[in-house]
């Protein structure tokens, strides 16, 4: 099963599922610089154009749609589910 991505900005994707952290920049902030995103596996964090409430929003989005997939393949049981 294919998982989520979130769009980050300017071409930038992470997978929804290995984003543990957001921190919005406050003096740095320009030029594109919204949010840093902390990655599973990746070092130090990729930096967002987008802020981290948008993000957060396709991060709920990306687990709900997840969620609706995996009930939709559930076997049904009974003719009357």
């Amino acid at each position: 099963m294919a998982v989520p991505m979130v769009f980050l900005g300017h071409g930038k994707y992470a997978r929804a599922d290995r984003i543990f952290a957001l921190e919005p920049i406050g003096e740095d902030r320009g030029d594109g610089r919204r949010t840093r995103v902390w990655v599973e596996g990746i070092d130090e964090p990729l930096i967002a154009s987008r802020t981290e409430r948008p993000i957060l929003a396709d991060m709920e989005q990306a687990q709900l749609d997840d969620a609706a997939i995996r009930r939709s393949r559930r076997p049904q049981t009974s003719l009357f589910e």
